[in-house]
């Protein structure tokens, strides 16, 4: 079933048959609403295919493709147009949450945090919630692909949906990098490109975690394959077009290649600045020891110069 949304001010955001969003969760409602202002005044609109997919009740992973710092938003398009109230939680890394203006959005929308040196609390909570019903979004290729590529996957989400006994259901999202990518400048003004998002069916945990996840991609290939053919026109050598349709991002080998470069930047940023925090530290030591032993030699000097 396609669901084609001609103008973001149409978008049917808020549940058709409940009411639960704006009675127990408001900050949820106003979310919503102000993303609808937002893609409204953007020019956005939205096609959205395969919302039948969507389990009814129960948990469920929602796997979603990465090409975009907005892809969790209109991710959860397929939820909300299923009309039943249902809410997609998503995982987030933690600085997210420890920011002091997205903080508190994330905790109010009951977002997962994730720490990436310590993910056994977040995996902990995120199938419990799905053991309690709940939607849990997760990205498996953990970053953007810079080549609009489907990335080799983390076993994540196939490992949350073997312990929760919960269905993955897979969700591609089309445009949204052409809004705002890894790389590139944003266009927040006006940009007026279609985005897509398309459900998959479902995929039971019938198998171990290696071979689901495997399965997982192969099943998220295709959809993304499908996405594009459906989507239209891909100019050639625009930045937001993948290699393997004549666009100008890079290859997933030159993407992996980058990520890399970008990775062993930042380890040594990290450690040239612990090395100068250890620096300060034991400068400061050196001066406390100083200090102290001042004071010592001064109370030891003391009684001999008065007894003088």
């Amino acid at each position: 079933m396609v669901h084609t949304l001609p103008r973001a001010g149409l978008l049917t955001l808020e549940p058709r048959t409940s009411t639960r969003l704006s009675v127990v969760e408001p900050v949820y409602g106003t979310i919503i609403k102000l993303a609808r202002g937002v893609w409204r005044l953007q020019g956005l609109t939205f096609t959205v295919n395969g919302v039948e997919h969507l389990p009814v009740t129960g948990g469920a992973v929602i796997a979603i493709n990465h090409t975009s710092y907005f892809d969790f938003t209109f991710a959860g398009l397929p939820a909300y147009e299923q009309g039943l109230g249902r809410k997609v939680r998503f995982m987030a890394k933690r600085e997210v949450f420890d920011s002091r203006v997205t903080g508190p959005i994330m905790r109010s929308l009951r977002h997962i945090p994730v720490d990436r040196n310590s993910g056994a609390a977040s995996f902990a909570e995120a199938c419990q919630r799905l053991k309690e019903g709940e939607l849990v979004g997760v990205y498996p290729e953990a970053t953007i692909s810079r080549s609009f590529e489907i990335k080799e996957f983390k076993s994540g989400a196939a490992r949350m949906a073997i312990a929760a006994d919960v269905p993955i259901v897979p969700h591609i999202v089309w445009g949204a990098q052409r809004i705002w990518t890894k790389g590139h400048p944003r266009k927040m003004l006006r940009p007026k490109v279609p985005i897509s998002v398309t459900v998959g069916e479902p995929i039971m945990p019938t198998l171990p975690a290696a071979e689901l996840t495997s399965l997982l991609h192969s099943r998220m290939q295709h959809l993304l394959e499908q996405a594009q053919v459906a989507y239209g026109q891909h100019p050639a050598g625009e930045f937001w077009v993948p290699r393997r349709l004549g666009g100008g991002a890079p290859t997933l080998a030159e993407a992996d290649r980058m990520d890399a470069e970008e990775a062993a930047e930042k380890a040594a940023r990290r450690d040239e600045r612990l090395r100068e925090e250890q620096s300060t530290s034991d400068e400061r030591l050196r001066e406390e020891q100083s200090t102290s032993d001042e004071r010592l030699r001064e109370q030891q000097s003391g009684p001999d110069e008065s007894s003088g």
